[in-house]
């Protein structure tokens, strides 16, 4: 299954995991050091250091494999942003309130909600995904449904 991402996103997880395998011979010398402390059936030091080692193996192959299921998709070579799609920046605002957010449709690897940038599977996008300016969302939340007014959609960069 392909998860689309922007290039950006890519090389930020490519460069990310660089760095994980940079950890490898430094956790290998912790699991030494400790090794040589005595009885590996009672060595905290050991066990603490192999289980930082199976940490980060599994948190690399997480991102080999999301590197390898990755569909990049380039914002800033959008034609047409006339409907929301991956990689826009949504201008709502809540039919209720009158209050106006801001949201950037990406990855879910990129995603940071304090920045306003949402992945493309959250309920939110899931309802904006191919609507237009001047149309409606409906969003259905524990709290009830909300309904936000598409106001302007643009490329994010």
């Amino acid at each position: 299954m392909k998860f689309p991402i922007t290039p950006k996103g890519l090389e930020k997880i490519k460069h990310e995991l660089v760095e994980m395998k940079a950890q490898r011979p430094i956790i290998a010398e912790e699991i030494a050091t400790a090794r040589g402390h005595g009885d590996l059936s009672e060595n905290a030091d050991y066990d603490a250091a192999r289980e930082k080692s199976g940490m980060l193996e599994a948190r690399i192959r997480d991102y080999e494999a999301r590197i390898g299921n990755a569909e990049v998709i380039d914002p800033s070579l959008l034609k047409d942003y006339t409907k929301v799609v991956f990689g826009v920046t949504v201008k709502l605002e809540e039919i209720n309130s009158g209050e106006s957010k801001t949201v950037t449709i990406l990855g879910s690897s990129e995603s940071d909600t304090s920045k306003g940038i949402i992945s493309y599977d959250t309920p939110l996008a899931k309802a904006l995904i191919g609507k237009s300016v001047g149309e409606i969302a409906e969003i259905r939340l524990p709290a009830g449904l909300r309904e936000y007014e598409i106001i302007e959609i643009t490329v994010a960069v």
